[in-house]
């Protein structure tokens, strides 16, 4: 049996006036996470009911990839400077596996 890559679901809520300014640092910050080990694939879905509210979906190898690989590294140290500060209330974070239908 293979390991099932872990869904990475992180709810953004972005501060009033700064969603042009977040997504051209979104933009530039994917290079960094694209780069890192476990990666596999992301996207940024912007919410249709509240155009300052996104979510962003990380899929990953393992869970490990994410916690300790990914935001223990001196690259997370840079995703933060480019990002945190549009986020208010900071975002909630929760990981998911997929549930086998067959």
């Amino acid at each position: 049996m293979t390991n099932e890559p872990i869904l990475e679901v992180a709810m953004l809520q972005v501060k009033d006036g700064m969603t042009g300014p977040f997504e051209q640092s979104f933009k530039r910050a994917s290079r960094i996470i694209a780069g890192m080990r476990g990666y596999i694939g992301h996207e940024l879905q912007k919410c249709m009911e509240d155009d300052h509210r996104y979510v962003l979906l990380v899929k990953w190898e393992t869970l490990e990839d994410h916690t300790v690989g990914f935001r223990g590294s001196p690259e997370y140290a840079e995703w933060k400077s480019m990002l945190h500060h549009f986020y208010d209330p900071f975002p909630t974070v929760e990981h998911f596996k997929r549930v086998p239908l067959d």
